[in-house]
């Protein structure tokens, strides 16, 4: 499947993305435990299904930490697709995976193909109606074309397919971005976009609206961490790959700036015991490709009962009743 070609939208660069991503391999050297933990709070969902899913396609972001958790027959799924931008991202996958296989054996990851695809999510190299299950844990943040993602998500999905996503919402290192613009007003007399732009809740229902996913569910949790400092902050998104990508970016801070950065952080955010937390919104998307099966909402104007009936059936039970 190709792109839609229907956006203009040129938000982040997406070399620069996979660079990161490159640079994530070297420095995250086991798993990361905030990604795990988003990877946990995503499949927990399918447990609420009843039904199954043999092939299911993971996208980017935190896809190791989703590959990993889909062992010992969970939820009927037979085969995977890694699909990541950055190759060394799916040999290091691969590697791991590999090593979990071996050291746990059946039933565990050795039971479970998984095929790893390097290509971008607004270019999904999937067939139409070709995935029981789409999973993408952390990366739809990054994608420029993200309506015309979905949309593909959504062709490459079976009838009754599912898509479970999960990505960072704007309330995401609110204190690291008041601490940087602060800091920049403060000393070089102005802002600049030092962290992505992230989607809020309200954008994430219009997107599977937008791709015509049904019974669409959208809820948010908020996963707090504990820093040593500014710089451990730092290292752990170098480390996960969320580096800032945006295009028209200033490439490097200045001393002084970053210095009082993170004396602002400290003074506005610091608990009692030193450290810095940082807020992280996990905003979480439900939707299913459209089958007949499914509930739908009546159509406007089909309902049987009208607002005066209601009223006068209320006035009548009231009156019957007058302590109730």
């Amino acid at each position: 499947m190709g792109g839609t070609g229907s956006s203009t939208v040129d938000i982040f660069d997406r070399d620069v993305k996979r660079a990161h991503r490159e640079r994530a391999v070297r420095l995250q050297t086991s798993e990361d435990p905030l990604q795990a933990e988003v990877a946990e709070r995503l499949l927990d969902r399918l447990e609420d299904c009843k039904r199954t899913f043999p092939r299911v396609a993971v996208l980017g972001g935190a896809g190791e930490a989703v590959v990993s958790r889909l062992c010992g027959g969970r939820a009927g799924i037979e085969s995977a697709v890694l699909l990541d931008s950055s190759n060394a991202m799916l040999e290091r996958c691969r590697q791991r995976v590999s090593q979990q296989s071996a050291s746990t054996g059946p039933p565990g990851l050795s039971n479970l193909k998984v095929e790893y695809v390097e290509g971008e999510e607004d270019a999904l190299p999937l067939k139409e109606r070709s995935m029981d299950l789409i999973v993408s844990c952390l990366g739809l943040h990054w994608v420029n074309d993200l309506p015309g993602a979905m949309i593909q998500c959504q062709k490459a999905l079976k009838p009754d397919g599912l898509f479970l996503g999960a990505m960072f919402g704007g309330d995401t290192l609110q204190e690291l971005r008041i601490a940087h613009g602060l800091a920049e007003q403060e000393v070089e007399g102005g802002i600049s976009p030092r962290i992505s732009p992230l989607a809020q809740v309200r954008d994430a229902g219009n997107l599977l609206t937008r791709a015509n996913l049904a019974i669409p569910s959208v809820d948010t949790d908020e996963i707090i961490v504990n820093y040593r400092s500014m710089d451990e902050l730092v290292r752990h998104l170098r480390a996960m790959g969320e580096s800032n990508a945006v295009r028209v970016r200033r490439p490097l801070m200045r001393l002084a700036t970053a210095r009082r950065a993170a004396e602002i952080y400290a003074e506005k955010f610091g608990t009692e015991d030193g450290a810095l937390p940082a807020t992280y919104q996990i905003i979480f998307m439900t939707g299913w490709a459209p089958h007949a099966s499914q509930q739908r909402p009546m159509q406007r104007g089909s309902a049987e009962v009208t607002l005066e009936s209601l009223q006068a059936e209320l006035a009548k039970r009231k009156a019957s009743n007058p302590k109730a």
